[in-house]
């Protein structure tokens, strides 16, 4: 079954004196959510981006499937722990995003885990999503 995610934003002004409010998701999680052009490509002062959603969003959606992966093997883990890094150029948009994991997992070694990692990267819904970014890297080590 097909699931919709919905997200609100109200945005006030001009790109570079302007800002915005993420001002509801669908799920009730979080918000309002300050935005502004200085949040995304300066520095945040509090405020978020569209980049650190993404972020956001990137890492659990990894994290999930490296568990799957993982369980699928006969290996689940004990824990995981993922991160992302999205770079935004401004003028070219996002260009690169890094991929961090780190689990620990009874009687996989590190090319298992390796390998693991690297399906969960290529499967990963929200990195199918993002395939059009020009670089999506992958650190992955057992802790």
């Amino acid at each position: 079954m097909a699931t919709d995610r919905h997200a609100d934003v109200t945005w006030h002004g001009s790109l570079l004196e302007g800002s915005g409010t993420i001002d509801s998701v669908g799920s009730g999680a979080f918000a309002p959510l300050d935005v502004t052009w200085a949040s995304r490509a300066e520095d945040p002062d509090g405020r978020t981006s569209p980049e650190e959603l993404i972020a956001a969003a990137h890492a659990a959606c990894f994290a999930m499937a490296l568990s799957h992966e993982l369980a699928g093997a006969g290996t689940p883990p004990e824990e995981l722990k993922t991160g992302a890094t999205v770079t935004f150029q401004p003028g070219e948009g996002i260009t690169r995003i890094a991929l961090t994991a780190r689990g620990r997992v009874p009687s996989l070694d590190e090319n298992g885990f390796r390998a693991a990692a690297e399906a969960a990267r290529a499967g990963c819904p929200v990195s199918t999503a993002l395939a059009a970014v020009p670089k999506i890297t992958l650190d992955a080590a057992l802790a």
